[in-house]
């Protein structure tokens, strides 16, 4: 008996699908965030990490979606970055309003201000190299392709935002010491 081999699916060509929509809705989320962010309540800085959380964990899940399921799109391609972005930068951006005291230092603005800075200008520029190595030729662009050690920055960087968006909240940093020393 012959054995039959089933053909690979290739990329869907809709352009709405479930990784997609988990897509869109961190861009979605973005407004979501920096309204949670200025709440002056108890609530505020545990929903505003929650929010986060959830976008960071939505980003690895569909890409994951999109290369188990085959439902990659060119859409979701473009859209993926992109709202990686906007929730880093509006989180770097909404820290820096709003600094944590820093210790020794006391409160100061620019120990985050210049970190943010400096991300968000790698990623605008990263952002521009790869547009504009697009516009030239295959060869080009394969060598500024997104790699396993952008999706470590990316990893890096929403932990590292997360953490910092926790330190906020009182209640988490007490859960945190409870569950893990204790």
């Amino acid at each position: 008996m012959a054995a039959t081999l089933e053909p690979t699916p290739l990329p869907t060509s809709k352009l709405l699908t479930l990784p997609t929509i988990l897509t869109i809705c961190r861009v979605a989320a973005v407004p979501l965030l920096v309204s949670t962010f200025y709440v002056d309540s108890w609530w505020g800085p545990t929903v505003t990490t929650a929010i986060f959380v959830s976008a960071a964990i939505t980003d690895w899940l569909d890409g994951y979606l999109a290369r188990k399921m085959k439902l990659g799109t060119p859409f979701g391609s473009f859209l993926d970055p992109v709202a990686d972005k906007l929730m880093v930068a509006a989180t770097l951006v909404l820290l820096c309003t709003k600094p944590l005291e820093a210790g020794i230092f006391g409160q100061a603005p620019w120990l985050l201000t210049v970190p943010a800075i400096a991300v968000i200008s790698r990623e605008i520029t990263m952002s521009a190299v790869r547009e504009w190595a697009a516009s030239q030729d295959k060869k080009l662009l394969e060598a500024v392709a997104v790699n396993n050690l952008g999706k470590w920055k990316t990893a890096t960087q929403m932990t590292a935002l997360t953490i910092i968006l926790a330190a906020r909240d009182n209640r988490l940093i007490f859960f945190f010491f409870m569950r893990f020393y204790y």
